[in-house]
């Protein structure tokens, strides 16, 4: 929870100082709070999935409506509107967000640096769309910034060798923040959000691909289960260390420039979305993503 708290306190200051609207505000902090507040009933006992997932939907319909919904895109030089069903595709799409995040934080520091890294790679992108500055962007740059210096306090006692955890109740506030912070982006400019979706990559295809191969073999995608990538990647190698460091490295040196060239208009989005995904795809199915132990 001291992600949660730190985070909490620290939106309204950013209001009160006129960085972020009230809008903002409401949304992070009602959406954030539920998530959190459920994901910590569930670390104490037990919540049924059932009912854990209709929260995650109801904070993220919150959410979605207090940013102004999911607005249109330019993909490949076209405006694409997809009116209601963009709505709901966004509602999903923060959904499985919060969740994957969740699934994602099963060794020491993966969770922490792949926040850690997202968040100062979206203000990279927003000083190199800004041309240097963030005078504009500061209403999304600076909540990066905050959720950023929160989990790297968090991360002094998670790695190398973890002391404390997230929970569902840290795993799922930070994986719904990340999310609706890539919508703040899509508002501002449809290359921000393509370059928020590109840096949250490693995780997005690692769950992705373990969900769909589970589903797949008619698995019960609730329950259990450590057929991750990542998890199979900490067995193969013997530590969590290796991973957790790679992963940051994937952020920093492969997935941040593609995102920066999508961002300053050099490399078509779409393109350089595939682009940064496809060969995480073939990493998580070299690491048998999906399969059992």
């Amino acid at each position: 929870m001291s992600i949660v708290l730190v985070v909490l306190a620290g939106l309204p200051v950013l209001w009160w100082q006129g960085v972020i609207s009230g809008m903002v505000l409401t949304a992070f902090a009602g959406a954030g709070g539920l998530v959190a507040l459920v994901g910590w009933l569930d670390d104490q006992g037990h919540i049924a999935a059932r009912w854990r997932l209709l929260v995650h939907f109801a904070a993220a319909i919150w959410g979605l409506a207090w940013l102004g919904g999911f607005p249109p895109l330019i993909l490949v030089g076209r405006v694409v509107d997809l009116g209601w069903l963009g709505q709901g595709l966004a509602v999903v799409y923060l959904a499985w967000l919060l969740n994957l995040y969740n699934f994602m934080d099963g060794i020491d520091g993966i969770a922490g640096i792949e926040a850690l890294t997202v968040c100062g790679g979206g203000v990279v992108l927003c000083l190199l769309f800004s041309g240097g500055g963030w005078s504009g962007y500061a209403a999304l740059a600076q909540p990066a910034l905050l959720l950023a210096a929160a989990t790297a306090g968090f991360l002094c006692w998670n790695f190398p060798r973890a002391r404390i955890f997230m929970g569902d109740a840290g795993s799922g506030f930070v994986g719904l923040l990340l999310g609706m912070l890539s919508l703040i982006a899509a508002w501002l400019a449809p290359e921000l959000f393509l370059g928020w979706l590109i840096l949250l990559g490693v995780f997005v295809v690692d769950a992705t691909v373990t969900l769909v191969r589970r589903m797949l073999r008619g698995e019960r995608v609730y329950e259990a289960h450590r057929s991750h990538a990542y998890q199979h990647a900490a067995r193969h190698h013997g530590s969590h260390i290796p991973v957790s460091l790679v992963v940051g490295a994937v952020n920093v040196a492969w997935l941040l420039p593609l995102a920066a060239l999508v961002t300053t208009g050099r490399l078509d989005g779409l393109v350089g979305l595939l682009s940064a995904w496809a060969p995480l795809v073939f990493v998580a199915l070299y690491y048998r993503a999906g399969h059992g132990e």
